[in-house]
């Protein structure tokens, strides 16, 4: 596969040759790609001019010159002895003649999650309150240690931080200011405002980061991480028109989420769960521009309860938003508003784990005192919930997948084991209410119901097709199905029909050169098996800047 940062198509480390495996693509950000080469190494090769995720990029491919210029010099001075939770350079990648500097290996973090998941208030909820103080104590002690050194994490954001456990590593280390090097990138949430042009439109980086700069950014990250929502969530509403700014304009202007005239999202932890004095201190952070380091105790004090009665987890003496009685189960209520109508179908003071709609028939699965319960009440599990664990329905059958292993329970509690490959932390498996996909070794199989003489008959798993392995991404509809998958300079869409065999791989995309976080894909219903009509939409997706 060639690099398109090097001046030949080859990339080199200490002399030897690299062979680069698109299938050992871990990384893609809007800089470089990052590969597994074994050993426990990982392998960062950065984006040249002529990659092709920045061909419609003018501008982003100057960039990508300039910053690979830069490399040449800034590289080879990195600083040595950082903390030991900093994913540092261990050997420099070139090209063939060892002469341009195309990237490094440093050692590969294995079962980690960014940072950024756990500011989704679904992944959130799930986790153990008591393990975030200390995460953010750990990432805390890193902070102090680099700029001990002299040091400035710069481009400081949930993308560069790993957890695993209570350990939180940072990468991405090549873009650190040290020793007259400035960071040249920056990600506007977590640009200090202090930094970028006060009259703008947006956060806009116009002086260099400094210290202060990084605990602005880690006070973004601990918000983020304890309550599921960023200073500058919700939606501003304020009573006087000539008050209003853009969303994108409110940190310039200091309105955060704990204005009254926000409008705090519902998804997120209530900022009511955090003790006065932590609130506190993200106020006198994000309003009156405090730039001192982050008070340690604050973190290391937090005690995380749930309350027995609502469920909500909190760190206070009593529950501050305790209710009496549990939601009503059972009892349904209707509201019509304009042409929606809206039923409530289930009332639970647990978690809705998933829900979705297969021929018309709406399946989900709950998790509510202990167990996991499809929508007919029948227990699937008993068990806490678990923030790494990804679910599916087919019908009656719940699949549940933890890592590379994965389970399908059927209605009378047989179970199936099965090996399903990953694509980042999303398991490669999609099921509609007639069939279940999964990708196993690059291989994407099939199992569910096949035509009979009178109705649709359980059938055995088949091959349905070849696609790459550790990188393939499924959606299935009732009718129609759709894949990606993306590795280095490789972008492949492919659409199947669930109950034939055989994909057309020619769906062109747009460019997607950054990295993306989150996809969702939809089917319309006047696509029904025609592929050349096929339409899909992808939301949610953010891409690193610079």
């Amino acid at each position: 596969m060639p690099f398109w940062g090097a001046s030949t198509g080859d990339v080199y480390v200490e002399g030897r040759k690299v062979k680069l495996d698109p299938s050992a693509s871990i990384g893609k950000g809007g800089e470089a790609d990052v590969f597994n080469i074994g050993n426990g190494l990982a392998l960062k090769l950065f984006k040249g001019p002529h990659h092709p995720d920045l061909s419609a990029d003018p501008s982003a491919a100057l960039a990508a010159a300039a910053r690979i210029d830069q490399h040449q010099a800034k590289l080879p001075l990195f600083p040595r002895n950082l903390p030991i939770r900093v994913v540092a350079p261990k050997a420099l990648a070139t090209d063939k003649t060892g002469g341009k500097i195309c990237g490094y290996t440093m050692p590969l973090v294995e079962k980690a999650e960014v940072l950024y998941r756990y500011s989704e208030s679904g992944f959130r909820k799930a986790v153990d309150g008591n393990l975030v103080g200390p995460m953010l104590v750990d990432l805390l002690e890193t902070v102090e240690g680099l700029h001990s050194r002299g040091v400035v994490v710069g481009d400081f954001n949930d993308l560069n931080v790993l957890v695993r456990g209570t350990e939180v590593y940072l990468i991405d280390a090549d873009s650190f200011q040290y020793g007259g090097f400035l960071c040249s990138v920056y990600t506007e949430r977590f640009l200090d405002p202090l930094l970028a042009d006060p009259k703008g439109t947006r956060p806009v980086q116009v002086k260099p980061f400094e210290q202060s700069s990084d605990w602005y950014a880690f006070a973004v990250l601990a918000m983020q991480t304890l309550l599921a929502v960023g200073p500058y969530g919700g939606v501003y509403k304020p009573r006087s028109a000539s008050a209003r700014v853009t969303q994108d304009a409110r940190p310039l202007h200091r309105i955060t989420v704990m204005d009254s005239d926000v409008v705090y999202p519902k998804p997120a932890l209530p900022l009511t769960v955090l003790p006065d004095d932590l609130l506190h201190t993200f106020y006198k952070i994000f309003r009156e521009d405090d730039r001192r380091p982050f008070p340690r105790w604050m973190l290391q004090n937090l005690v995380w309860k749930r309350c027995q009665v609502c469920g909500l987890s909190h760190t206070r003496n009593t529950c501050p938003q305790c209710q009496k009685a549990s939601s009503p189960v059972g009892r349904v209520v209707e509201s019509v508003k304009g042409t929606v109508a809206r039923k409530l179908v289930r009332g639970t003071g647990g978690r809705v784990v998933i829900a979705c709609l297969q021929a018309g028939v709406l399946r989900y699965l709950i998790h509510e005192n202990g167990a996991y319960l499809r929508e007919d009440g029948r227990k699937v599990l008993q068990g806490t919930l678990k923030p790494d664990w990804h679910f599916a329905i087919r019908g009656d059958e719940t699949l549940i997948v933890n890592g590379a292993d994965a389970v399908a329970i059927g209605r009378s509690g047989d179970v199936e084991r099965l090996s399903v490959d990953s694509a980042g932390a999303e398991p490669s498996l999609a099921c509609n209410g007639d069939f279940r996909f999964r990708v196993d070794g690059g291989t994407l199989l099939r199992s569910g119901k096949v035509p009979g003489k009178s109705a649709l008959l359980e059938g055995e798993e088949i091959r349905f097709g070849d696609v790459l392995a550790g990188q393939t991404r499924l959606w299935v509809g009732d009718t129609l199905g759709f894949g990606l998958y993306r590795a280095g300079g490789l972008n492949v869409a492919f659409v199947f029909n669930p109950a034939e065999s055989g994909m057309i791989d020619t769906v062109k995309l747009n460019p997607m050169p950054g990295q993306i976080l989150g996809y969702r894909v939809v089917f319309g219903d006047d696509r029904r098996g025609c592929f050349g009509l096929f339409e899909q939409v992808v939301e949610r997706f953010i891409k690193l800047c610079g």
